[in-house]
């Protein structure tokens, strides 16, 4: 894998970080991260089926040898699901998470290649992120989250969504849990 800091201007240059490919010995800290980051964290059977998936990519971001944030992207067909996007809460803002998407960017090789997620409209600040990496609100999907019936921004990052537009994003605004 990589490090980051020379190439991400907003990671924390003070201290050695480094991401790599998420293993299974690393879930006992993933779950941790989880279950102080989400109000409904992943099981660790969840974690373990997206780490046996042969098309998946699952990134850790170590810090001075610790476990700090993790991301777990699963490929379907042509287009790349950001699952799962955690940085520990003494470690965020502090550009780990972007770190972590560049690798991904890398990883998938593909410049034309297309990746969504779903993320909490209250969670303003990956709003944020998302749409500094390239990511556009394309849809709803009603009452998504479970904890609290919350429903979740589907976005898309794609060529089009790079140069503005959502062209080239399956059903753009359609509001439904199969966009």
């Amino acid at each position: 894998m990589s490090e980051r800091p020379a190439s991400q201007p907003d990671v924390d240059r003070s201290r050695s970080v480094q991401i790599r490919r998420l293993s299974y010995p690393d879930l006992p800290q993933v779950t941790a991260i989880e279950r102080r980051v989400f109000p409904t964290p992943w099981s660790l059977a969840m974690f373990v089926l997206e780490l046996s998936k042969q098309s998946g990519i699952c990134l850790a971001v170590m810090i001075d040898g610790r476990l700090v944030g993790y991301l777990i992207c699963s490929r379907y067909d042509t287009v790349w699901h950001v699952m799962n996007v955690a940085v520990d809460a003494g470690h965020q803002r502090k550009g780990l998470a972007s770190a972590m998407l560049a690798e991904l960017y890398e990883q998938v090789g593909d410049p034309r290649a297309r990746f969504t997620l779903e993320v909490r409209p209250s969670n303003a600040v990956a709003i944020h992120l998302y749409e500094r990496e390239g990511f556009r609100a394309a849809g709803l999907r009603r009452r998504y989250y479970q904890d609290n019936g919350e429903d979740a921004l589907v976005m898309w990052r794609t060529p089009a969504t790079l140069e503005g537009s959502l062209d080239d994003v399956p059903n753009p605004g359609r509001v439904g849990p199969n966009l």
